[in-house]
């Protein structure tokens, strides 16, 4: 009992003596890291903080957050479906070998078809799942990337001028000019 007291003991006694933190050990919070923190907590929370935090010009971000839900409804829609309906064809296949009353939705397969079309919504089932991720994945990656052009300003002192030229021997070409006024 002693020994777990003293080990007790020293253990609290290093993580207040190194937990302890000074003002120039922290950085300061990059303004991308709000905007991903909230993405990930709410899809869509981070392209709103992005057209609130912009201050002048066009805001836009906030048109893809109907964007996001309307992807992350399909696939869920789409989750929902193929996993109803590998239930059924499973509850089917397994009716099928106890020799009870065929389900008249699945009547017109055959004992191997039931078992390929289950397969076939397991895969699509699974797909969908992956699906939700990468929207969510990627609804995050696009508030990271939006947040790091809210201060960025293209005004009228930049130019690109695309002509299209004849070159020597009659070859096509482009003539790309860029001009910093």
């Amino acid at each position: 009992m002693k020994t777990i007291f003293l080990t007790l003991f020293f253990a609290l006694s290093y993580l207040l003596v190194f937990g302890q933190t000074t003002a120039n050990d922290s950085l300061p919070e990059h303004p991308y890291r709000k905007s991903i923190m909230f993405s990930a907590i709410i899809p869509g929370g981070g392209q709103i903080h992005n057209s609130i935090v912009k201050k002048k010009g066009f805001r836009h971000a906030i048109w893809k957050v109907p964007l996001i839900y309307g992807a992350l409804g399909g696939a869920s829609y789409t989750l929902i479906q193929n996993h109803q309906a590998q239930k059924s064809l499973k509850n089917e296949y397994l009716e099928r070998l106890n020799g009870n009353v065929v389900d008249p939705e699945w009547s017109i397969y055959d004992d191997q078809s039931v078992l390929y079309l289950y397969r076939q919504y397991l895969d699509l089932r699974d797909l969908s799942i992956l699906a939700i991720g990468a929207i969510y994945f990627l609804q995050i990656l696009d508030a990271g990337v939006e947040s790091h052009f809210i201060n960025f300003d293209v005004s009228d002192n930049l130019s690109l001028n695309v002509n299209p030229v004849m070159l020597t021997n009659q070859i096509p070409g482009i003539n790309i000019n860029l001009r910093f006024r």
